[in-house]
């Protein structure tokens, strides 16, 4: 007997309830909150205040740098990405999975990470410190660039590996020349996911946070950077308020844009995905071959100067550094500088705990998530429920972690809501911001099961849970292993949520590696490359993990 549509409704708001009501507290109110500090700043709604910040000459600067840095950075991306995207994953050649893998580690670096390595690399003395480069818009860009580029290589990747080599060798067999079918063949199939890609890279360029703070300081700031210092340094809510009103708005307009790029049908790839064949390795594949083996050496040449930076100080070769990360950052010969107020290694402990909190949270959340929206609708009600939510739910892809973080902090420190002192209060932030990486992950693997298996369950006697046991679950659980170690690596790397957030006396690693750069003296600054590499290296082998686990074709995650 199958379920009326009452039931199924019931059945869909009963899974809905509990992603709803913690959005509904740890995003809503917070939005809420954060958008009452720019509108009614001082208890009367007033819609100037906002256009009274924006007419700042500082804020023009901000907002010129964030529009000015992010475009380019995603140009740039794109330029260097496509030829990556098709070298690994068109052809099949020995290596191509790890090298795939080596391409990706550095969208999962933490921010802050990312920033040491590049001042490693460009500062006075570093490798690249004849060019002039540290401290300036164009060592941000190229930040920027190397962390963004691999959002291009995984989802144009994923789109080319599913084309149809057919109309292409059709169009080459007839006399076009191979830029020729670029053109006029392969790119106009690949639109959707370039247009898509570089929504989201200019989306995660302008609300980049460690990167652009541990690069540019104060001379230069993002929209993102800016509300930090307006809210920990100035003092300043209203104005960080106003900021974060504006950068709602534009990203949420990103966010519209890349989803209807998603949306675009793609009649190649949905009419001839199965026929795409691998193939070796061709004369024309060479040029692809080299730029990825070119953009895989400027990928490692921070990494690499970051570890080779932990391991020397002035009198040569040493260890020193790593040795210090267990006690306070006062032994040794470092100037006199200041204590920290716990080891680095208990910070690591502190952000693997909350990694490990934050994971179980937005898996949890996304899995509930990924089934209601994935779940196919018999009424009407049940379809325009099912589109509120699924809206609904994607509403944290709207707001930065630094926003997030500035609304946590304005909103949730007042009875009933006073969880300032909370041990949970930055895993759920951590854990919102992961949510979106993990319904990714998770929402086309189960979009793709046919509805007319669980349905055939059903009919034979199975129930909601032996259905889930047989039908979904030998399916989804090497994506949820993915989605898992992808949330674990964010949110053992996030740093703009946790800036804000973090108790003096338990701050996670990416806090006290941006202590430390900030602080005199070569043990300090030996000590956060330390950390930095312990951080790295922990976040590159979960990945690593991750790349064995990805489905291929079931989306770009």
């Amino acid at each position: 007997m199958t379920r009326t549509s009452t039931g199924r409704t019931a059945a869909l708001l009963g899974l809905a309830a509990l992603p709803v009501g913690v959005l509904a507290v740890f995003f809503v109110l917070p939005v809420a909150g954060m958008l009452e500090r720019g509108l009614w700043p001082e208890g009367g709604f007033d819609p100037g205040a906002v256009l009274d910040v924006l007419a700042r000459p500082r804020v023009h600067r901000v907002l010129w740098f964030t529009l000015w840095s992010s475009t380019t950075a995603t140009a740039l991306a794109v330029v260097l990405g496509l030829p990556a995207a098709y070298a690994l994953y068109r052809p099949t050649y020995p290596l191509r999975g790890l090298v795939r893998g080596l391409l990706l580690v550095p969208f999962v670096l933490p921010t802050v990470v990312v920033g040491v390595a590049f001042r490693q690399l460009l500062r006075d003395g570093g490798p690249l410190g004849f060019l002039g480069l540290d401290g300036t818009p164009a060592g941000i860009v190229t930040a920027l660039v190397f962390f963004n580029v691999a959002v291009v290589i995984r989802t144009v990747g994923s789109a080319w590996e599913g084309l149809d080599r057919r109309p292409a060798e059709a169009a080459a067999a007839l006399g076009a020349s191979p830029v020729t079918v670029f053109r006029t063949v392969t790119l106009p199939a690949l639109r959707p996911a370039v247009v898509s890609a570089a929504s989201v890279v200019f989306l995660f360029c302008a609300t980049a946070f460690g990167v652009v703070l541990t690069l540019g300081g104060t001379r230069y700031a993002s929209v993102e950077t800016e509300i930090y210092l307006l809210t920990t340094d100035l003092l300043d809510l209203p104005a960080a308020a106003a900021l974060s009103i504006v950068q709602l708005v534009v990203v949420v307009g990103l966010l519209l844009v890349a989803g209807r790029a998603r949306r675009v049908p793609d009649p190649t790839v949905a009419r001839h995905a199965t026929t795409a064949r691998p193939r070796g390795v061709r004369r024309g594949d060479v040029p692809a071959l080299a730029a990825t083996v070119l953009l895989l050496v400027a990928v490692a040449t921070p990494i690499l100067t970051l570890v080779l930076g932990s391991l020397r100080d002035d009198r040569g070769w040493t260890l020193r550094f790593y040795r210090a990360l267990a006690g306070d950052g006062a032994t040794g010969t470092d100037g006199g500088a200041p204590r920290l107020v716990v080891p680095v290694t208990e910070a690591l402990v502190n952000s693997l705990r909350v990694a490990v909190d934050a994971t179980w949270m937005s898996l949890l959340l996304g899995m509930l998530v990924a089934v209601v929206v994935t779940r196919r609708s018999r009424s009407r009600a049940e379809r325009r429920l099912r589109g509120v939510l699924d809206g609904f739910f994607m509403l944290p892809l709207g707001v930065s972690a630094v926003t997030l973080g500035f609304g946590f902090l304005i909103t949730l420190d007042e009875p009933p809501l006073d969880l300032r002192d909370s041990a949970l209060l930055v895993p759920i932030a951590q854990a919102l911001v992961a949510l979106p990486l993990v319904v990714r992950t998770l929402v086309p693997v189960l979009a793709g099961i046919d509805d007319r298996q669980r349905q055939a369950a059903a009919s034979l006697g199975a129930g909601a849970l032996r259905t889930l046991a047989t039908v979904d679950l030998p399916v989804v659980w090497k994506p949820l292993l993915a989605a898992a170690g992808f949330a674990f690596a964010v949110s053992l790397g996030e740093f703009g949520a946790t800036s804000f957030l973090a108790r003096e006396d338990h701050p996670t690693l990416p806090i006290v590696i941006f202590r430390l750069i900030g602080r005199p003296g070569e043990l300090s600054y030996g000590m956060a490359l330390a950390a930095s590499v312990v951080l790295a290296a922990t976040t590159a082998l979960v990945l690593l993990a991750v790349e064995r686990l990805r489905v291929p074709a079931l989306g770009a995650w």
